[in-house]
């Protein structure tokens, strides 16, 4: 198995594929903590993290908004007191790529 969290995001570009139902599945066997949900017909990984109170939400949403910019890879993000919602997916590709895999587990790590 493959230490996702180590991976570096790649660019995308035009005319790259999404990755298949298989290769979905694979990876998020690597991430357990996340599902694969569908908004607006593309497939996304989402995970919905708890905290004490809305500072600690916010903290935690910085941090990912940190890697996030250093990877250039950025997620939607919805912060509400004491939760963030974090959902992963590639523009690009209009559906999940294995960069999105990369950046849910470096998300993981930092709670």
């Amino acid at each position: 198995m493959t230490d996702l969290a180590a991976g570096k995001c790649i660019p995308c570009r035009k005319g790259d594929l999404a990755l298949t139902d298989a290769e979905i599945a694979e990876l998020l066997s690597q991430i357990p903590a996340w599902e694969l949900i569908h908004a607006d017909g593309t497939p996304r990984l989402q995970r919905v993290f708890k905290f004490k109170n809305y500072v600690e939400a916010m903290a935690f949403t910085n941090k990912v908004a940190m890697t996030a910019e250093k990877e250039d890879h950025h997620p939607l993000m919805v912060v509400e007191w004491g939760r963030v919602t974090v959902q992963w997916w590639t523009h690009v590709v209009q559906g999940l790529h294995k960069n999105d895999f990369v950046m849910a587990a470096k998300t993981d790590g930092m709670v």
